[in-house]
């Protein structure tokens, strides 16, 4: 088996040989393995599945013309539509919280750029007001937790989540979005992991060293472990009820996961997000996974641990070494800069080319390596969609 890559674009052609990136090379198991001479490997895709979104096709392992793509979260926030929509809904709960303005914010990409995934308009902190956490999202400021959390007495107040009660919106919203895409493209949800929720809740919002989270994982590790577990309960029918309301993929977001070290991570995130997986597949078997940690790099091995289909890498790991040391039965998304899109269309262009030819054939999602930034020219996204989606393997 061999496998030749050619890169299309309206500025570029790059074409690789069997010899310099792809070639067959024997495993010890008996799947048939594509072999990147960057350094990782991928299972030989399978036959595809021609009703099911591309993107749900390459995360599976079956055969793709190329990898699918999406912007990491919601691109259409740093649109000019979505500024007009901010003129006369100011309030991100409010945008976030109403079917309608759910719906038509996260259709803006998509009716634009046609991606291969369209994501939930929403936030990771959206279900704390349905366990008694009072928070609000400030312009400017970013998250407030009106009363962090501290002690035990703290914690016995959240209650677990009931997602059909407190965010029918967010159900109705996928179910609108389902039949709008029409399986043109997979419908994303997404959800916030254990600590990362933690962390916002214990620390009162963003918080730059975490201190009030670390001092009550090293000193109260049991309060913390109480909140841990309702989170990761709760966070599971979450997951199980965006896929029951039309979401195909969820995302879990564990942003702060990496400021843990890794014998605090193996501790305080990894039982509870393999938990999470865990519950999930038991209802949900055929649901993709994805789990994304900035900054994951010291921590790469040990996300495959957590059960998860996709682990999408932010831009400070580089692909090929990513893609090996996830090992070739984990899908990977990612890994672009997304600082990238400041620059010309050549360097965008090369930028994609690199990390394709990089990830190798299959499994893989083409992303950003993080959240698209405020003032990315949208000419720019535009010219990211067109030439990814000129990719053929």
């Amino acid at each position: 088996m061999s496998c030749f890559l050619s890169l299309i674009s309206s500025s570029s052609f790059i074409s690789v040989s069997p010899n310099s990136t792809f070639a067959s090379v024997p495993q010890n198991s008996n799947k048939p393995r594509i072999h990147c001479a960057l350094g990782g490997t991928v299972a030989a895709p399978k036959v595809v599945n021609a009703t099911e979104p591309m993107l749900l096709n390459a995360v599976r392992g079956l055969e793709v013309e190329r990898p699918p793509v999406w912007l990491m979260r919601q691109a259409g926030r740093y649109m000019k539509s979505y500024q007009i929509i901010c003129e006369k809904h100011p309030s991100f709960r409010e945008r976030s919280e109403n079917v309608d303005l759910v719906v038509e914010i996260s259709l803006q990409p998509w009716k634009v750029f046609k991606p291969d995934g369209v994501i939930l308009f929403s936030d990771i902190l959206t279900p704390l007001s349905g366990m008694n956490i009072p928070f609000d999202i400030v312009k400017g400021k970013g998250p407030i937790i009106f009363n962090p959390l501290s002690t035990a007495v703290d914690v016995d107040q959240v209650r677990e989540f009931v997602p059909e009660e407190s965010v029918p919106y967010v159900g109705e919203a996928l179910t609108i979005l389902r039949k709008e895409v029409n399986n043109e493209a997979a419908v994303l949800g997404f959800v916030g992991a254990p600590f990362t929720l933690a962390s916002y809740v214990v620390e009162g919002g963003s918080s730059k060293h975490f201190t009030k989270i670390k001092r009550l994982a090293f000193s109260q590790p049991k309060v913390l472990h109480a909140l841990l577990q309702k989170f990761a309960t709760s966070m599971a029918k979450y997951i199980q009820y965006q896929a029951d309301s039309g979401a195909q993929v969820v995302q879990i977001f564990d942003s702060w996961a990496t400021e843990l070290s890794p014998v605090d991570f193996e501790e305080f995130s990894l039982p509870y997000l393999k938990q999470i997986v865990d519950s999930v597949k038991q209802t949900h078997p055929n649901l993709p996974l994805i789990l994304y940690a900035s900054g994951s790099g010291g921590l790469l091995e040990r996300l495959p641990l957590t059960g998860i289909d996709v682990v999408s890498l932010d831009w400070t790991v580089d692909m090929a070494e990513g893609r090996r040391r996830l090992g070739p039965d984990v899908a990977v998304q990612g890994n672009v800069d997304p600082g990238v899109l400041f620059g010309s269309k050549e360097f965008i262009t090369n930028r994609i080319n690199d990390t394709v030819r990089k990830a190798g054939k299959g499994k893989h999602i083409l992303n950003l390596g993080h959240g698209i930034i405020v003032g990315t020219p949208e000419e720019n996204v535009a010219h990211f969609f067109e030439v990814a989606k000129g990719i053929r393997y």
